[in-house]
């Protein structure tokens, strides 16, 4: 089965990011597939190199990236929701000119109609909000 997953809670005020992360985990480890990983609303903070968390705490994005890498997934943040809340790369820094980007490595910055094309090539699109 090919999943996409949404995200619409912020990492570390809701349990969104992190209940979609052990999903995902869980449904890759059962062999299916994984489309597409879409961050929407305060979801985009999840790609935030920015996110620094006490030791003692899972680091949210870079577990995002470090799955992303294992399993080559899309992760996509939705360009409008980020850069609305300060999530930058470093085309869109240049673009407002801001000093600097905090787009964590491994994703990237696209429309909505990543989102469309998600649910068009996936048997089931699940939502983890706030």
């Amino acid at each position: 089965m090919i999943f996409s997953i949404v995200v619409t809670g912020a990492p570390y005020s809701s349990q969104a990011s992190a209940s979609a992360l052990q999903f995902c985990r869980s449904v890759l480890k059962l062999g299916h597939r994984i489309h597409r990983v879409f961050f929407y609303a305060d979801g985009v903070h999840s790609g935030s190199a920015l996110a620094a968390p006490p030791q003692d705490e899972i680091n949210i994005p870079a577990e995002w990236a470090a799955l992303a890498r294992e399993h080559e997934l899309d992760l996509v943040v939705c360009i409008a929701a980020a850069v609305r809340r300060g999530v930058l790369d470093e085309n869109e820094a240049r673009r407002y000119e801001k000093s600097g980007h905090n787009l964590s490595s491994g994703f990237t910055l696209s429309g909505l109609g990543q989102l469309a094309e998600a649910g068009i090539l996936s048997d089931r699109v699940v939502t983890f909000g706030a």
